[in-house]
């Protein structure tokens, strides 16, 4: 694992680059939740599931975690910064695959249909605010790019519905930190990516 840091207009973003052992099949970019960084048990189990399935894989860490500050920036805020890392990087040889949890779900799908992402893997993504379902997020999910939702069906943050290319698997017992069975949710993962030609 390389690490680096990327300057964007928000400040430094954080970078750590974990390599498969052969050539790459595709690139995945990694965002965290709102308080957590890229150590969150399910962004760990995905990063080694898919990097042991030929996926490079590049873990994002926002700029105002990266000052040390929990309460996360405004979402464009948010989402300069992550254009600006995709940007530095100008993938153009491998399919791009957008991802994270929560916060960072949300950054990759507000984003991807724009930075030209292949797909997008949205783990614990927080339809609305915990008890306020009238404040719906389902706009963001791009309905026209493959999408893969992996939620907890005990998430009190909602679960989406599927739509348009969103595939959305529930799983049993899950909150919103999906710790519950973590490499089952890393396997179904890596399934879709493969499924898709993005994984070995």
């Amino acid at each position: 694992m390389t690490s680096t840091e990327i300057q964007t207009p928000r400040g430094p973003a954080g970078i750590r680059i974990v390599e498969p052992d052969g050539p790459p099949v595709s690139m995945l970019f990694l965002g965290h939740g709102a308080g957590g960084g890229v150590d969150a048990p399910d962004l760990v189990a995905v990063r080694e599931a898919a990097s042991a399935a030929g996926v490079r894989v590049v873990l994002v860490t926002q700029p105002y975690r990266m000052a040390g500050r929990r309460a996360p920036a405004p979402a464009g805020q948010l989402d300069e910064a992550w254009t600006a890392v995709i940007e530095h990087y100008d993938v153009r040889d491998l399919p791009l695959i957008f991802g994270g949890r929560s916060s960072g779900a949300r950054v990759a799908c507000r984003t991807a249909t724009t930075l030209g992402a292949a797909g997008v893997l949205a783990l614990a993504f927080p339809l609305h605010p915990p008890g306020r379902p009238e404040k719906t997020r389902a706009g963001e999910l791009p309905a026209g790019l493959p999408t893969l939702v992996l939620n907890g069906d005990r998430d009190p943050f909602g679960v989406p519905e599927p739509t348009g290319k969103v595939d959305v698997i529930v799983r049993p017992g899950a909150t919103h930190d999906l710790r519950k069975d973590v490499k089952g949710t890393a396997t179904l993962a890596v399934d879709w990516l493969r499924a898709h030609g993005w994984a070995s």
